[in-house]
């Protein structure tokens, strides 16, 4: 069954979460038949990012992934555009190409030696005339099935629906606060070279909700890890000016004093090159968006995608069955600031957001704890409380989505398990609903 063929699921998924009373029953995060089911219905189905442009510059250039559990390969074809399409050789099945990344020809399966083009094509067999009868194989008919490839402002995005909505309906007002990340400076973005890859026995969704939303951790978790960066502890939280932003699932939460995740990285060239930029933020995106880049702030898009826009941090969530995780980790930096201030930003990432981070040690303990005590038959039937901000919601001038003020707020976690569920119940995307009417027309697409 292919994953725009899906089958009636067999409960409602919103016995397992409820926004109004703000709770989130545990079982999601353990149990292998809601597992399955998140396979279906939201990695099979939604667009997740698989590359940027800055990573696959150049024909053949290509890199290894996961849609879900399914490895796909992103490669640059010699037309120039990007094809992803699964690594797995229709043949047998074996994986046709071990390698994360590199620049191809071509790929070819160690198994039985069938080849295929950086577009994904059946191009040779070997042996094909003394094996291969007329009419045997119809090789164009043969190439790994491929996926939809979209992108937005050099950010590659890719699903296996054929029938989801166009990327940037998808993104919806999510637009006008990525764009602050993306967009705020000519030039955009790009990916310093390097991966890096770790583990951890923990549900994909705590990594994610932690990022989406979870501003209430840092000044208790990050504690020691403040004091060791800062020499002293977090500044007194201060709710003023502080929100939290959803948009389809996708989150935002964030204050607008424009420097708090810019200091921690610890680097004075770093501050000094971001508050020249500022005016030109400002006159690119408006003065608001100019305040809210570089804040205290933390977000993520639905399903598995997160980043710290300040702290530069990029990273994503793979799925490795209910229990286990692997992060992907990248460090993004201005395409157009000198080399001096990416070495920096690069520098400040690895010391706080990597496996052996100051502040990444904290979150994986925590999230592997929270994982790991479902075990119990009693524990995993009870409720988690998500109810932080309930009565906080507010219709802001300029701020697009479902906002609600104060950083130390559930809102942005309890509309991402809101949209988890509406798609978990969907057999297709025409019964998802729709929750919010878009109003951002956004910058064009470089």
């Amino acid at each position: 069954m292919r994953p725009h063929e899906q089958a009636q699921p067999p409960q409602d998924y919103f016995r397992y979460v409820n926004v109004d009373a703000g709770w989130v029953d545990r079982r999601i995060f353990w149990d292998e038949a809601i597992y399955e089911r998140e396979l279906e219905a939201i990695f099979a189905r939604c667009w997740q990012f698989v590359a940027h442009d800055s990573q696959i510059p150049n024909a053949g250039d290509f890199v290894t992934t996961y849609l879900g559990e399914d490895g796909v390969i992103v490669s640059r074809h010699t037309d120039g555009k990007v094809y992803v399409y699964l690594n797995a050789c229709p043949h047998r099945g074996n994986k046709i190409c071990f390698a994360d990344e590199g620049n191809a020809r071509r790929f070819t399966c160690n198994y039985h030696g069938w080849a295929f083009s950086t577009a994904g094509e059946l191009t040779g067999l070997p042996s094909e005339r003394e094996a291969y009868d007329a009419g045997d194989i119809d090789k164009a008919a043969w190439g790994p099935r491929r996926a939809r490839v979209e992108t937005y402002k050099g950010m590659i995005f890719a699903t296996f629906d054929p029938d989801a909505p166009g990327l940037e309906e998808y993104l919806g007002d999510y637009r006008w606060y990525l764009d602050a990340f993306l967009d705020n400076d000519e030039g955009g973005i790009e990916f310093l070279p390097g991966t890096i890859k770790s583990y951890a026995n923990a549900n994909w969704k705590f990594g994610v909700e932690n990022f989406i939303g979870d501003a209430y951790h840092a000044w208790w978790t990050h504690d020691s890890g403040g004091r060791a960066m800062m020499g002293g502890p977090f500044p007194a939280y201060d709710p003023k000016d502080t929100y939290h932003a959803s948009v389809n699932g996708h989150g935002w939460e964030f204050a607008l004093e424009g420097f708090g995740d810019i200091a921690i990285l610890g680097s004075q060239e770093v501050i000094d090159y971001y508050a020249a930029l500022k005016p030109k933020i400002a006159a690119r995106l408006g003065e608001l968006r100019a305040r809210l880049f570089g804040s205290l702030a933390s977000a993520a898009m639905f399903p598995n995608m997160t980043f710290l826009p300040g702290i530069h941090t990029f990273r994503m969530w793979l799925p490795r069955g209910p229990r286990k995780l692997e992060l992907r980790v990248w460090t993004v930096v201005p395409k157009n600031a000198p080399q001096s201030v990416k070495q920096a930003i690069n520098i400040g990432c690895n010391m706080t957001f990597n496996p052996a981070g100051t502040l990444e040690m904290d979150d994986g303990e925590n999230w592997e704890g929270n994982t790991r005590t479902n075990r119990g038959w009693v524990s995993r039937h009870e409720k988690l409380h998500y109810g932080c901000g309930k009565s906080r919601q507010v219709e802001h001038p300029e701020l697009p989505g479902i906002v609600h003020e104060g950083q130390f707020n559930d809102a942005n976690q309890r509309l991402f398990y809101q949209r988890w569920a509406d798609l978990m119940n969907a057999k297709s995307w025409s019964d998802v609903p729709q929750r919010y009417a878009p109003r951002y027309a956004g910058r064009p697409t470089r």
